[in-house]
């Protein structure tokens, strides 16, 4: 009777401590250790990261971190962390977490537009994916691949088309700037292609002129009027004359990009600089920003007209007065110099 008691009790110990490790490996692998009611939460995980940091990225949506840590030695998770952009949702327990944190790497989203140079397009991408703006320019101007692809550092930028990409978080940055190529490659297809060499310029080339017409207007409807007066200039041999270039030469000259500059002066225009289309022929030998889409097609699709200038018009804010000779440019630009001064406008 003793002996069937111990056995009694020694079973019943047993269930106990099964039930006890079967409901804490429930507990610990599938019951639900998220804290968070929104839709989603999403985890970032760099190159570099390891289990103690991913741990520490966790803890304020997690209701155990301990336990995800648990989890995460057992599924071996600990010493093999993969980065990327990961979605969880309310209700995961640490066995899905984890199945997901390994398996389930999402893309995000690169979008930019308007940047002025290389050095403010990494800064942008670098607030998108993992890699830094050093790192992102250190590959940006590496001069074999822009050597081995047609580019130079000065023209370097108009490998960039303005548009929204779809990327891994953890991308290095050869690896974003091979997507970036192929992208440019894809645009300049053969009719592309066919129409800048129409105009007898390079894919470079229509970039470059295209950033100018996008800083003189933003007003799609007169982007390819200004293209079609600028290749007419070109055409002619005539200097280009274009206040963008002269303010970008500014910059470039004094290395400050901040400086806003609304009025370009006489004297501004004797600065030595091969951006300067006051002084020099032809295009300059980079764009002076990254230009829309848009303003590309104007260049390859410009308007055909006999105007060679315009300036700024004063009662039609955003648009300009053009004119076919340097008789009606004066009178134009009279009244566009009277305007600007009763606005006080002066630099």
């Amino acid at each position: 009777m003793y002996r069937k008691k111990i056995v009694l009790v020694i079973s019943l110990l047993g269930v106990f401590i099964g039930s006890y490790f079967v409901f804490n490996f429930y507990q610990i692998f599938f019951w639900s250790n998220t804290r968070f009611n929104n839709e989603a939460s999403y985890v970032f995980i760099d190159n570099d990261d390891t289990i103690d940091s991913v741990a520490v990225q966790l803890e304020p949506i997690l209701k155990s971190v301990d336990w995800f840590r648990i989890a995460a030695q057992k599924k071996g998770y600990s010493d093999r962390v993969k980065p990327g952009k990961f979605k969880l949702t309310p209700g995961l327990g640490n066995n899905e977490i984890i199945n997901i944190l390994r398996s389930q790497r999402l893309t995000v989203k690169v979008v930019f537009n308007n940047q002025e140079r290389l050095e403010d397009l990494a800064e942008r991408i670098a607030t998108q994916i993992e890699p830094s703006k050093e790192e992102l320019l250190d590959s940006f101007y590496d001069e074999a691949f822009l050597k081995e692809n047609g580019f130079n550092q000065e023209n370097a930028l108009s490998m960039y088309l303005p548009n929204s990409y779809e990327t891994y978080w953890e991308a290095n940055p050869d690896t974003f700037r091979h997507l970036m190529l192929k992208n440019y490659e894809l645009f300049w297809n053969t009719k592309r292609s066919d129409q800048a060499a129409a105009l007898g310029l390079t894919p470079q080339q229509v970039y470059i002129l295209a950033s100018i017409v996008h800083k003189e207007s933003v007003k799609v409807d007169e982007q390819a009027r200004i293209a079609g007066l600028y290749l007419n200039r070109l055409q002619r041999g005539m200097k280009l004359q274009a206040d963008p270039t002269v303010i970008y030469a500014i910059k470039k000259a004094s290395s400050n990009f901040d400086q806003q500059i609304k009025r370009v002066l006489y004297k501004d225009l004797r600065l030595d600089s091969p951006y300067n289309t006051y002084k020099i022929k032809g295009l300059p030998p980079g764009p002076i920003a990254m230009p829309d889409l848009s303003a590309i097609e104007a260049v390859l699709n410009p308007e055909k007209h006999a105007y060679l200038y315009f300036v700024a018009s004063p009662d039609n804010p955003g648009y300009h007065l053009f004119a076919k000779n340097l008789v009606q440019h004066n009178i134009n630009k009279k009244a566009y110099v009277r305007w600007i001064n009763q606005q006080k406008i002066y630099r």
